[in-house]
């Protein structure tokens, strides 16, 4: 059985409750991702961002033309998404998968024995699919 620790994320880009709106914006377009775990200094997940959230809060700020708080002003506590699925990191890849799809995730938390772990998205699991294909299209007999 093949196991989320075989693709997960481990070199996380995390924020925490109290970072900004603006610290949001700025880590995911300079690491290019689109799900950041809220982590307390325990290393506790207290909830997930992604980037639907941050266009939403950033819509929802505004007021007519004019922005009622400024991006470092609004802090990620707000408007966090706190009831976070999980999943441990010896689960299996195919369960994992199927509850992505089923449920329209695009990421899951790994947390293992209440600690973040590492991070599991949709592109990890396209990434394990285009692997597979290659190793078909390798292993496929070649017609004279």
């Amino acid at each position: 059985m093949f196991t989320i620790d075989e693709i997960m994320t481990t070199e996380l880009a995390t924020l925490s409750q109290d970072d900004s709106l603006e610290d949001a914006t700025e880590l995911m377009g300079s690491r290019g991702i689109r799900h950041i775990p809220i982590i307390d200094s325990d290393n506790v997940l207290l909830g997930l961002v992604t980037q639907s959230d941050v266009l939403a809060a950033s819509a929802s700020n505004l007021s007519g033309k004019e922005l009622e708080r400024t991006p470092s002003e609004i802090r990620i506590g707000e408007f966090m998404t706190r009831d976070v699925a999980t999943v441990d990191e010896r689960a299996s890849l195919r369960q994992a998968a199927i509850f992505l799809q089923r449920h329209k995730y695009g990421c899951l938390p790994v947390v293992t024995d209440g600690r973040l772990h590492g991070i599991v998205t949709d592109s990890d699991f396209v990434g394990v699919a285009i692997n597979l294909i290659e190793q078909l299209e390798i292993s496929e007999p070649v017609e004279d």
